[in-house]
This record gives structure tokens, sequence and C-alpha cells, in this order.
């Protein structure tokens, strides 16, 4: 049985490690700078141990991480900014460092070790870079894109609408990956320490068309939904840096063998869009008010 701190337990990614690593009966160290938080109270349920720990408080962190064998680590510049996110990055490498962790399991972005010119790829970059010069045993997960950012934000705008609206032309593929899956990988990396340690491994589940997605949540949302291509000048207004990566999404592709992780690890279940886009409650989504940008 591991002792796994996970980082952003609170989140997305963090979260679905979380559940994956104590449904398979490990301990989890949920470190967040919430512990009074709905999510938190929810990881609390399932028999985490809840840590307040803040990326820029290193006692904090250090503390935090005394006697776990392994660390779960995701950083996000969203909320700050990339310099914020690359500082938080290795200050949580040097804690985990200093604090004798065996693995460390850092989830990165699919194509983030290569020259994309995408700001939070680069950034991450850094600290990929950083964490193999740390002297700590590492491995590298790298999702694609996210589906669950479908269920949300923009995208979700669009679909009350009647339209997937996507920075993207019609007939270029993408390849996609749900947080659950992140989790369940991320989980099965940390329990094979072996095997996977030293390795970086770009992940996803499918890979599809933005027609072929508008398809997919038009038959899970059962309303009327075409894709319609947003103008990259229009996101650059809203974010210069997902403007980079849409344009390198449109340019370059985000190739992932998805084919060769279902056939390597099965076990990690690998949702198809289709899967994930069926368990989604679209009726409470879509009656929520619109947010604003």
């Amino acid at each position: 049985m591991l002792t796994v701190a996970v980082t952003g337990a609170t989140g997305a990614q963090g979260g679905a490690t979380a559940r994956a690593l104590l449904s398979a009966g490990h301990q989890v160290r949920a470190l967040t700078r919430q512990p009074d938080s709905p999510a938190a109270d929810a990881l609390r349920g399932l028999g985490a141990e809840i840590c307040h720990a803040d990326f820029d408080d290193r006692p904090s962190l250090e503390a935090a991480l005394a006697g776990a064998d392994s660390l779960f680590a995701v950083t996000t510049p969203f909320g700050t900014d990339t310099a914020t996110e690359v500082q938080q990055g290795t200050a949580l490498v040097d804690a985990a460092a200093k604090a004798r962790i065996e693995h460390i399991v850092f989830t990165s972005a699919a194509h983030a070790d290569r020259d994309t010119g995408v700001p939070h790829y680069e950034s991450k970059r850094l600290i990929e870079q950083h964490l193999r010069a740390a002297g700590v045993p590492w491995t590298v997960i790298a999702p694609a894109a996210f589906m669950d950012n479908y269920a949300g934000g923009w995208t979700l705008d669009g679909l009350r609408g009647g339209s997937f609206a996507w920075p993207m032309p019609a007939d270029q593929p993408l390849t996609l990956i749900s947080a659950a899956d992140i989790g369940a990988f991320a989980a099965l990396v940390l329990q094979r320490r072996d095997e996977f340690t030293g390795r970086r491994i770009d992940i996803a589940s499918d890979e599809l068309t933005p027609a072929q997605i508008a398809e997919i949540l038009a038959t899970a949302t059962g309303a009327a939904i075409a894709h319609q291509e947003v103008p990259l000048a229009y996101v650059r207004t809203h974010s210069e840096d997902l403007a980079a990566m849409f344009e390198y999404f449109t340019t370059v592709g985000l190739d992932v063998d998805a084919t060769g992780l279902r056939r390597d690890y099965p076990e990690v279940g690998w949702r198809s869009f289709t899967d994930w886009a069926v368990a989604q409650d679209w009726p409470t989504l879509l009656s929520q008010a619109p947010a604003h940008h």
C-alpha cells in the first residue's frame, strides 16, 4: 500500500487520480489550498487525508509531503501566469526531493517536450526539465486535449445556441482524453513505479474531428448541434496562450497513439468521446446560466 501525496486534488486531474488510488486501496494525502471546500469534503468522505498546502508556502509543502512515498504533481498557469506556474512547479519538485519522495508523477501536456511555441506547454517543458535534473525517480504523463472542457466555458455557451464553437477546421483531427482516464493512468503508473520510472508518455483515448465531435454532442444532448469554426483572431482577444494552442492543433496537430495505449494498458478503461459524452448530465449543464467572458 502506497501513501501518495496528490496536488490539485480538488481539481479535475488530481481529483480523478485521488479517487483511482483510493479505490485501489492506497492512502491518499490530498494537498489543497482550500481544505474546507466541497471537493475536499468529498475526498475526505472517500477516505483521503486532507492537507493544507500552498505552492508559494514552502514549509506547508514540506510538511504535507513528509512521509509520503510518491507524489502526483499538477501545475496550471490559469488563474496566475506561466512564470508563476514554473516557479510553483519548481518549488514542488524541490520540496519533494528534500522530502525524499521515491517517485514523482508529473502531469504535463502532450507535445510539451517539443518546440510548440504554446506558452502553457513551454512552462510545463521547463518544469519537466527541472524534474529530470532533480535526482528523484520520475515519470511524465502528458495528456492530449481534455474532453471535460466540452462541458463548460465557451463550448457550453455555444451548445445552448446549437453550435459547437471551436477554433479548428471541421476536418482537422484532434486527440482527446477524459480526466477520469488521466487519473486511472496516473494511478497505474504510481502503482507500477519500476516499469514507468524515467519515461515520458503522451496519453489520449480517442481522436476525432470537430465535425465528428459536434455530431456526438448532438446525439448526447438530443439537440441539433453543428460545428462552427471560431476565428483564431477572436480567441486571441481573450487569450494569446489559447490562440497559440489552437494554431498548433490546426497547423501541426496533436498526434498521440491512442490505439497503442488501449492495447498496452487495457486496465485503464480508456473512455471514447462517446462514452464521456453520454455520461454527462446535459439537461443540468445546459440549464445553467451562461459563463461571462
